[in-house]
């Protein structure tokens, strides 16, 4: 017998009770979790159940019939259908409170870690505004809302140019305004809108793989220099070329515009050829009394003000006296490496990505830094003995994983080092509690720090301090 086909339900009276991961918050029926989109703890709503699973509810908030003390007036428009700021209607006091409950979920429930205490998370003054890259996608139609459905003026067939909706790489929502980056952002990328309508450049087709305009990628300084990506799927036509120039005339605080052909089915740009058209082909970003070198392909932490908060924990957890080897894992472009230098006897930086070392030996050399050396290759692999036996064994080892954290064979090494202390900063407090658990027979958690680097979403960064057990 096959299984029972759901029929979705209303719930008419329900409480909002807790946050839960994703953006998401808590109602319980019927002994059941229900994951709710949109609520606010605290919340009286009327709530559509639509997906069951053997152990929760997804359902959606229809009507706020008594709104949290907590609930505020999203900012955006956008609200709702882009994914981007899924607590933009919970006050900035809670975000951090449910910041910080992840993190403490997290260790307790994932990694069933022991630890004294999660120090206060370190809350952004700007809540709006604060990053400094957001890409843009094409699309040969257009998401509609609910309310564009409704209204039959507007067509799916109009070309539109935005962000991708929530677990959709097919569906583009088009983007009026959004309040993450710099003013300056939004005239750039409405100014290319009208302009690739006005010269009939087609809009990309996500099921057919073609037309010309793919993707944009801005990026900024907090000294105001811009970086501009245009991502094309054809080879470089006048049209094209006529696009370039007028956005050039256009915006003089663009300091380099660089644009990309990608021929190839997925997005990333990664392995493809930057031509920069003008400009020295990257920016230069102010950290501290640090400068660093943002090349298209860098990774560079996309919040600057509070990227200086987190590599100052992570420097005074480190807690150098100018005697120790440090290794910095996953350096990337040596943002932290370097940052740390001043303190240190010696830095080794570690990273996958080839062109991210190139600008790392660039930073230091920029900065003056002579206390540095970077090497490139897969962690796991270039992390052996002999790596070890070239370089000495460091006294420090500070982690700065991606998302999906540190894999086995790093952390075995990590064991076998057995340096005196640990830094671990991760931008997954799950993935992270994961890893700390498979250290805890080496390393005792001294302490955790979470920051906040993305206001009005549920992201949360987290630098802990372990030390060598014996």
């Amino acid at each position: 017998m096959g299984r029972k086909k759901f029929t979705p339900f209303v719930i008419n009276e329900i409480e909002i009770t807790d946050a839960a991961s994703e953006g998401k918050s808590i109602a319980r029926y019927n002994d059941k979790v229900i994951f709710v989109h949109l609520g606010v703890p605290g919340d009286i709503v009327k709530l559509n159940v639509f997906r069951s699973k053997r152990r929760y509810y997804d359902a959606r908030v229809m009507e706020v019939l008594t709104p949290s003390k907590y609930r505020v007036e999203q900012k955006c428009s956008h609200f709702g259908v882009c994914g981007g700021c899924k607590w933009q209607n919970l006050a900035y006091n809670q975000q951090l409170f449910y910041k910080q409950k992840q993190v403490f979920d997290n260790f307790t429930r994932i990694g069933k870690l022991d630890f004294e205490k999660v120090n206060d998370i370190l809350g952004c003054e700007t809540h709006y505004n604060y990053r400094n890259k957001l890409e843009f996608t094409f699309a040969n139609k257009r998401w509609l809302t609910e309310a564009e459905v409704a209204d039959k003026s507007i067509s799916a067939t109009t070309p539109t140019l935005g962000f991708h909706v929530p677990e959709r790489f097919d569906k583009i929502i088009g983007i009026e305004t959004c309040y993450l980056q710099d003013e300056l952002s939004n005239k750039i990328r409405n100014f290319i809108g009208e302009q690739t309508i006005a010269l009939d450049l087609s809009y990309y087709d996500h099921y057919l793989k073609e037309g010309d305009m793919r993707n944009i990628i801005l990026r900024n300084t907090i000294n105001n220099e811009w970086m501009l990506i245009v991502v094309f799927g054809k080879d470089l036509e006048e049209k094209h070329k006529l696009l370039l120039e007028k956005i050039k005339g256009q915006f003089p605080q663009i300091k380099t515009l660089i644009y990309v052909v990608n021929k190839k089915v997925n997005d990333t740009i990664a392995d493809q050829e930057m031509h920069t058209l003008y400009g020295d082909g990257f920016i230069t970003e102010t950290l501290g009394n640090l400068q660093f070198k943002v090349s298209p392909k860098s990774f560079f932490q996309t919040n600057t003000t509070q990227a200086l908060t987190l590599y100052e924990v992570t420097k005074e957890f480190a807690g150098l006296t100018g005697k120790e080897l440090v290794y910095d894992l996953y350096t990337g472009t040596g943002t932290i490496a370097n940052f740390v230098a001043d303190k240190a006897k010696f830095v080794v930086g570690l990273e996958y990505v080839e062109d991210a070392i190139v600008d790392a030996k660039f930073n230091a050399e920029l900065n003056k830094i002579t206390n540095t050396s970077f090497y490139a290759g897969d962690m796991k692999d270039v992390l052996n003995d002999d790596f070890l036996h070239a370089n000495g064994y460091p006294d420090v080892v500070i982690t700065d994983p991606p998302r999906n954290g540190m894999h086995a064979d790093v952390i075995e090494m990590i064991k076998k080092i057995k340096a005196k202390k640990l830094v671990y900063v991760s931008c997954n407090p799950a993935t992270q509690a994961r890893d700390l658990d498979l250290l805890r027979d080496v390393y005792k958690i001294e302490k955790i720090q979470p920051v906040d680097m993305f206001p009005q979403t549920h992201h949360v960064e987290c630098v802990v301090l372990c030390t060598l057990i014996n």
